[in-house]
């Protein structure tokens, strides 16, 4: 993966005022496929409740979705999170109807190692 912007910047007529999406990025699919333009919002779930910042960061991803669509349609929008944290919500309802309802898309990560464990489409 290849960082292009840092953050990306969606324009301020969309949302009435200036939104940020983490990291623009490029993923190397493979030779034939080329490169897939993609947006990371990466949430860390300091906060106690992790379902209160799991709601915040759905939020945000509907905002950046909306806003990606029609400002930049062929970027794709994932939500970063700690690979412990998606542990703890993987099994829930929530999270698979969120990715099937919204199309929610994730990448986990080891905080430790600094690297990512999977991308979730």
């Amino acid at each position: 993966m290849a960082i292009t912007n840092d953050p990306l910047f969606l324009p301020k007529g969309f949302a009435g005022s200036k939104l940020e999406i983490d990291l623009g990025a490029e993923k190397i699919i493979t030779a034939e496929k080329g490169i897939e333009k993609i947006a990371v919002e990466v949430k860390s779930f300091l906060k106690t409740s992790i379902i209160n910042e799991f709601h915040g960061a759905v939020g945000q991803y509907l905002n950046y979705f909306l806003g990606l669509k029609r400002t930049d349609p062929e970027r794709i929008l994932y939500v970063a999170l700690p690979q412990n944290i998606y542990e703890k919500l993987e099994n829930l309802p929530l999270l698979s109807d969120l990715q099937t309802e919204i199309s929610l898309k994730l990448i986990t990560f080891d905080i430790e190692n600094q690297e990512i464990v999977s991308w979730i489409k």
